[in-house]
């Protein structure tokens, strides 16, 4: 059962699981692309979905990861204004997503205040992840932002240690590969990690 337990009990049993699809995606998946449109908007009911910005030379950044219980508010609005989507939405560990038409999410704006209380909640808390994100770029060092990606990625699968790649790491960061090595390097002489083939373990 997702996080917001309230919400999905009294309207998700009686419309959602009625008018939705769920389906399982593995790792890597891409669910939402680059300047596609938005056909039904994604609940995550088990594992992890993260969104990128990808800029036009295909440089990408990590924004927010989506979690049970939630779902991404930049795809709605790109569905509810028949707009194409401006991040791409991928797996970072196997997920089982319940899929929502878009003309439902648009409905149900207007029936159930308990939705609309929702995709604000939702708004709120993805608006402070991006502010954290401006916030970062434009004053934390990369050894900072480096060390905060690494403790999120921790948390989110609840595990000191972390499979990921030097390469991932820095594309979700929006910097090079050899930056994040050199850091990740430091970071071990402090202490701070321990690194060995495409894992990283924190201290």
């Amino acid at each position: 059962m997702p996080a917001n337990e309230n919400l999905f009990h009294t309207l998700l049993n009686k419309e959602v699981y009625q008018s939705g699809q769920i389906k399982k995606f593995s790792k890597g998946t891409v669910i939402i692309n680059f300047l596609s449109y938005i056909k039904s908007i994604p609940i995550v009911l088990s594992g992890n979905l993260k969104v990128i910005k990808t800029d036009a030379d295909g440089q990408e950044i990590l924004l927010y990861y989506i979690k049970p219980g939630e779902s991404c508010i930049m795809s709605i609005l790109a569905g509810i204004h028949n707009d194409t989507s401006k991040i791409k939405a991928t797996v970072e560990e196997d997920v089982e997503l319940l899929l929502i038409p878009v003309d439902k999410v648009s409905a149900w704006i207007k029936e159930f205040p308990e939705w609309t209380d929702f995709i604000f909640n939702l708004y709120q808390k993805r608006f402070e992840e991006l502010l954290d994100v401006v916030t970062a770029v434009a004053f934390q060092k990369l050894d900072a932002r480096l060390l905060h990606l690494l403790q999120q990625k921790s948390s989110l699968f609840q595990s000191k240690q972390i499979s990921v790649t030097h390469l991932q790491l820095a594309e979700e960061l929006g910097t090079t590969r050899e930056a994040v090595s050199r850091v990740l390097k430091q970071m071990e002489k402090d202490k701070l990690i321990n690194l060995s083939r495409n894992k990283i373990s924190l201290l």
